[in-house]
């Protein structure tokens, strides 16, 4: 087990990947601290789900504007100062927000912040392979789906210890800390390793087109576009269903719901930090499929449970596959798309699978009947083990096709 150890932990030794691992590390566990104030904070003015959901949307809908409208920006401008600008802006929300009074200006400041992580997220992924070899792309991607994925667990329990115990303003104030950690760590990195050339512009439009060209026209990012959308189709129904097959289902309650969400974190970390060991022994197209194919069986089988622990077993099994999938998705549009539109590339996959999952979130909610979560389960899953074959067919390299390296899925 060392050797695995050492080659996963490998990235940290670049002073460049090391910041913008803390970097990461800092705001994803303050971003998840202050998402847990932000619905207590309106829930508690308001009592109207309505509010509730719509601080939740607008934590993801900007990703999905951002790639469809200003994915150029991440490739013709400097991502570190991209990265930093989005920083400083989120820490301003966040200082802001113990100020305001009202829950429409508390969704216009997260809205802002959402719009704000629209651009630093893809910038971070765009950037990465300029940090670190080639060889070490995959565990440096797994290392950072990791931290955001241990986040996930570690941030709402500190967001709800913190918001009991002080109220949501203080959740929102170690938020704006540590948006600033963050810049700090990230404007130590040097410019030129972040991005190796910005993009000449042929006019915003123009340069909009090319990058969904790059998508349309690069298999290995055409196979993140196509199997993780239709993933998505099946994970947001299964998201939505979640609380049902708990509750309604399995009679299971509150706890059983939280064994449930629990369950799949512990497989999202499993997942991400694994990942790179399966793609090394596999192959990329090969550790693609097994993922989405892990998913499949994982909430698959888990729409048969027989008890709620049943259950928790299998979405730490689903889980796991959803996090080596998530790292095999950013290896993909890394290796198949050139630096001057890696940016454009991500925002782009990004918006368009935020948007089909968004889609399948609320298409779930209008129509399941409240006892119908063994069967969107099961749907969800058939629709996995799609998105697995979609996935191998289109990442693996065609026998004789002359692929670039920065390409080559295996």
């Amino acid at each position: 087990m060392r050797r695995p150890s050492v080659r996963q932990l490998a990235p940290l030794g670049h002073a460049g990947f090391r910041l913008l691992f803390l970097s990461t590390l800092g705001s994803s566990i303050g971003t998840l601290v202050a998402a847990v104030a932000l619905a207590i904070d309106l829930k508690d003015r308001t009592n109207s789900g309505l509010w509730v959901g719509a601080v939740l949307l607008v934590g993801f809908l900007p990703t999905v504007l951002v790639g469809l409208l200003f994915g150029p920006v991440l490739d013709r401008f400097e991502r570190r100062k991209l990265m930093v600008a989005a920083d400083l802006v989120r820490a301003a929300v966040f200082a802001a927000l113990p100020f305001v009074g009202t829950a429409g200006a508390i969704v216009a400041l997260a809205a802002v912040a959402g719009l704000a992580t629209g651009f630093f997220r893809p910038a971070v992924y765009a950037g990465l392979p300029n940090l670190v070899p080639e060889e070490q792309l995959a565990p440096a991607n797994a290392l950072l789906q990791t931290v955001e994925n241990a986040s996930w667990a570690i941030g709402p329990i500190v967001g709800g210890a913190i918001t009991a115990a002080a109220g949501p303003h203080a959740a929102y104030w170690v938020n704006a800390a540590s948006f600033l950690v963050s810049a700090a760590f990230v404007v130590r990195i040097p410019a030129r390793l972040l991005q190796s050339a910005t993009s000449l512009t042929r006019g915003h439009w123009s340069d909009l087109k090319e990058g969904y060209a790059a998508v349309l026209q690069h298999r290995p990012l055409l196979a993140v576009l196509l199997a993780w959308g239709i993933a998505c189709l099946g994970t947001g129904a299964i998201d939505v269903s979640e609380v049902f097959l708990a509750k309604n289902t399995l009679h299971a309650g509150d706890v059983g719901y939280g064994l449930l969400y629990g369950g799949i974190g512990t497989g999202l970390v499993i997942g991400s930090f694994f990942s790179s060991s399966v793609v090394e022994r596999f192959g990329i197209a090969r550790a693609y499929a097994l993922s989405l194919a892990l998913m499949a069986i994982g909430f698959g089988v888990g729409a048969a449970s027989v008890d709620i622990w049943m259950a928790a077993a299998c979405c730490v099994v689903g889980g796991t596959g959803n996090g080596a999938a998530v790292v095999c998705n950013a290896l993909l549009v890394q290796r198949g798309a050139p630096d001057e539109v890696r940016g454009r590339a991500f925002t782009f996959v990004m918006s368009a699978t935020f948007g089909l999952l968004g889609v399948s979130t609320v298409l779930a909610g209008a129509l399941m009947p409240a006892d119908g979560a063994r069967w969107v389960w099961f749907a969800g899953g058939l629709t996995l083990a799609v998105a697995s074959v979609v996935g191998y067919a289109l990442a693996r390299v065609p026998s004789g096709a002359v692929v670039p390296a920065e390409a080559s899925a295996n």
